[in-house]
Formats: structure tokens, sequence, C-alpha cells
């Protein structure tokens, strides 16, 4: 095993760095899979059973990994409310 000395001011420069090479790697990337409550904000619903509907009528995609997880595809929810756009005059 090799043990390797910084100074301080070396160590905490070199942390800082590693630290913002992290969040500007994670910042820009929302996850692909949310779930229901992140779902209903994003589609601006209260209604679990709008949601339920939205997911049998097959107008947004989902994963169910297990039982009680279901997951919602952010992408397709974006689409759906885009497909409803209404041009103005």
């Amino acid at each position: 095993m090799e043990v390797v000395c910084l100074q301080e001011e070396a160590f905490y420069a070199l942390f800082d760095k590693v630290i913002e090479h992290v969040r500007a790697n994670t910042k820009d990337k929302p996850d692909k899979w949310i779930d229901g409550e992140e779902a209903m904000r994003e589609l601006r619903i209260k209604s679990t059973t709008t949601l339920q509907k939205l997911r049998d009528e097959g107008k947004i995609r989902f994963s169910q990994p297990q039982k009680k997880i279901i997951l919602y595809d952010r992408e397709s929810i974006a689409e759906y409310i885009e497909k409803h756009i209404r041009e103005t005059f």
C-alpha cells in the first residue's frame, strides 16, 4: 500500500475539484423513472385515479418492478403534455 502525502492546501483544492466534478455530472440529469407523487406533480393532477386512467389507457409509460411499486417515465409524461398543446390564435 502506498501512502501519498499532500499539503493541507493541496488536499482541500483537490477535494473542492472532486465536489465540483460530482455536482456538474449529477445536477443536469434528472431521474428517468419517477414515483406516482412526482408524476402527479408534473401532470398537475391531484387524483391517483386520473393517474391510473392515463396509465391504463397507455397514454404514459410506466414500469412495475414489484407489485406495489409503479414508476413512471418522465419523458413520456413530457411527451403527453406536449401532445396536448393548443396553439394561440
